[in-house]
């Protein structure tokens, strides 16, 4: 029988700077307590909203807190920002932390009466810096909480799964996780009827292919999949009265962009590079297709024939 690999030695073994890697247990801790919430919580609308105008679940602001106060006591975090916070926030008096991070703690949430799959993404820059280009990132992590809940990391030594176990213990599952050069599933976000000529011909091209049509609504879920399935393609373009598209990058698309790249995959604004973007503010978007390299240089091809 093979030997049991723990978060904590894998992370001991994969070079990372030792404070890095007791950022990242500390934030498979929070994981955990979010895991038990979504089980057992109420799912009801907090009557707030967020910065967005987004409507705030009760489960979105407990989420959101933990992870906070967990960050909050490590003392390796300056600042921080989420997608439910109105500003970045700093984690001590004097800011003293090697890391800053930015996080979603609940991708997903207004699926959670549906009992579909949802997560938390989570960026980790360093230095005192939210916003920096996202090749600066020193890890990139997510939970996935469906029938099982998994952890996805990389610091850029791979992309690396775990499983949470019934002892409640993250477990190595599959390391060096490698996308195909191409895969045969799309999940295609955004309103069909907004869709730009272009984008449209691309996704048309993919159903004459027979790519199959794999979409939950939760960017964690539909990224997961891709790394399941060994690739493919995730979109979520311009859109014709939304040309930024829908996703923020610092708390969604720097991290995968991070760790499907890590994986062998790709990631683009359709143009240019996820990770070669930086972020003037916190809530800024940007189209994305990311998967298979092949399909994403394959989409950057159709978005330039209309």
């Amino acid at each position: 029988m093979a030997k049991l690999v723990y978060l904590m030695r894998h992370l001991r073994e994969s070079g990372a700077d030792r404070k890095l890697q007791q950022l990242i247990l500390e934030l498979a801790e929070a994981s955990k307590y979010i895991a038990h919430t979504i089980k057992t919580g109420e799912m009801g609308y907090a009557g707030t909203s967020n910065l967005y105008g987004e409507n705030q679940l009760a489960l979105d602001l407990l989420a959101d807190k933990i992870i906070k106060d967990r960050l909050d006591h490590t003392g390796l975090v300056s600042y921080m920002i989420s997608e439910e916070m109105n500003s970045i926030v700093s984690s001590h008096e004097n800011a003293m932390g090697p890391y800053s991070v930015c996080y979603d703690p609940l991708d997903g949430s207004s699926l959670i009466d549906t009992n579909l799959s949802i997560g938390t993404i989570v960026s980790i820059m360093p230095g005192k810096q939210v916003l920096q280009p996202g090749k600066n990132q020193a890890a990139a992590l997510y939970f996935l909480y469906g029938p099982r809940t998994e952890l996805v990391y990389t610091v850029g030594n791979g992309t690396h799964i775990f499983v949470l176990n019934d002892a409640y213990e993250y477990i190595l599952q599959s390391e060096y996780v490698t996308l195909n050069g191409f895969g045969n599933i799309y999940a295609p976000g955004g309103l069909k009827q907004e869709w730009t000529a272009s984008h449209t011909l691309f996704i048309n091209h993919l159903e004459d292919e027979g790519y199959k049509l794999r979409y939950s609504g939760a960017f964690v879920a539909d990224i997961n999949q891709l790394l399941a399935k060994k690739g493919g393609i995730f979109t979520y373009p311009a859109l014709k009265g939304k040309q930024e598209g829908k996703l923020r990058m610092v708390f969604e698309l720097f991290p995968m962009a991070f760790i499907i790249e890590q994986a062998g995959g790709a990631a683009s604004n359709g143009t240019l590079r996820i990770l070669d973007l930086e972020a003037s503010d916190f809530s800024q978007r940007s189209p994305i297709y990311i998967g298979s390299k092949k399909e994403v240089a394959l989409a950057a091809e159709f978005l330039k024939r209309i």
